[in-house]
């Protein structure tokens, strides 16, 4: 195996960390390509890479690029790594942060907001009716449409979680259970 030179490792981990959308472990294997194409590391290093990235607490994609960097080029390679894996995103994420602090009181910015927050919550909620439909009998997907309904209506009265929690498992109790019924 060759080692990349400082200036190839930084390229490459600035690269494939900072043109993803999808998280580290997108990154991780961009990387790997990346790394085994050019035979700077193999399959067992890369695998032991992520294990210690697994392994240590934070973001693991950037445990992997220290990785990388200090096995490659040491010290200073695996500082390098970490600057060009976290500092391109750590500036966008602060003009983001900056921006929206300074647009925020505009009505139409807060309305957009309050879409974007609308359709992020249908679409988990969609996502986990469509995981867990399958494994529910046509009486239990009524009971949890019944629920469901009741926390949404106290929601929208304004009514604290303890309390939504505290209805929804009343309703749920006082429904006749699914083997009652047969």
């Amino acid at each position: 195996m060759t080692r990349p030179t400082l200036h190839q490792l930084v390229t490459a981990v600035a690269l494939d960390t900072n043109r993803t959308v999808g998280g580290g472990l997108v990154s991780i294997e961009l990387l790997r390509r990346r790394f085994t194409r050019h035979g700077w590391i193999d399959a067992d290093a890369h695998g032991l890479f992520v294990a210690v990235s697994r392994f240590t607490p934070g973001t693991v994609v950037l445990a992997y690029c220290v990785t990388l960097g200090w096995r490659l080029q040491g010290w200073l390679g695996a500082l390098l790594a970490l600057t060009v894996a976290s500092a391109p995103c750590s500036v966008i994420i602060f003009a983001l942060a900056v921006t929206l602090t300074q647009i925020e009181h505009f009505p139409l910015v807060r309305t957009l907001l309050a879409v974007g927050i609308l359709v992020a919550s249908v679409l988990v909620l969609a996502s986990a009716w469509h995981l867990i439909r399958p494994y529910l009998s046509e009486r239990l997907r009524v009971r949890a449409l019944a629920v469901t309904a009741v926390a949404v209506a106290l929601i929208v009265l304004g009514a604290t979680p303890v309390r939504v929690l505290f209805a929804g498992a009343l309703v749920s109790c006082l429904l006749p259970s699914p083997e009652a019924r047969q």
